[in-house]
């Protein structure tokens, strides 16, 4: 099982499908990625030498940015929408969509599950009760 920048690959995928398990490699970067290392896209996981991992592994170094590096980016962009206080930085600190969707009906992804809002009726009819007279009286 190759492990290139901390992930493990699966070894019995093709390798230019195994690249995408990277957080920042996706289909075009990955085709990229094995023609600059000059290795064959067809070529399994298991079947790579620890050379051609090392290649792979210096080309992501030199041209991209993945893993933790973008996704310590991201979150840098995100942190400072939030503090300048733009209106898609106030979006993220409410965790409401950023990009103009809808929320009336839809958003649950990014709202979480609903919040009923009304009483509970057996708590509401609990305090409602008087006790009753009594009856030798």
């Amino acid at each position: 099982m190759p492990r290139i920048l901390g992930v493990d690959l699966p070894k019995e995928k093709r390798i230019d499908v195994s690249l995408r398990y990277l957080y920042g490699i996706g289909e075009s970067n990955s085709k990229d990625v094995l023609k600059e290392a000059g290795i064959d896209p067809a070529k399994r996981g298991k079947d790579l030498s620890e050379e051609e991992v090392s290649r792979i592994t210096a080309v992501l170094q030199k041209g991209y940015r993945v893993e933790g590096d973008l996704r310590r980016e991201l979150a840098q962009n995100i942190k400072r929408l939030m503090d300048i206080g733009s209106y898609r930085g106030f979006r993220h600190k409410k965790s409401l969509p950023v990009r103009g969707q809808r929320t009336k009906t839809n958003a649950r992804t990014r709202k979480g599950p609903r919040k009923n809002v009304g009483i509970i009726r057996a708590a509401a009819e609990a305090p409602a009760k008087k006790p009753a007279p009594a009856a030798g009286k």
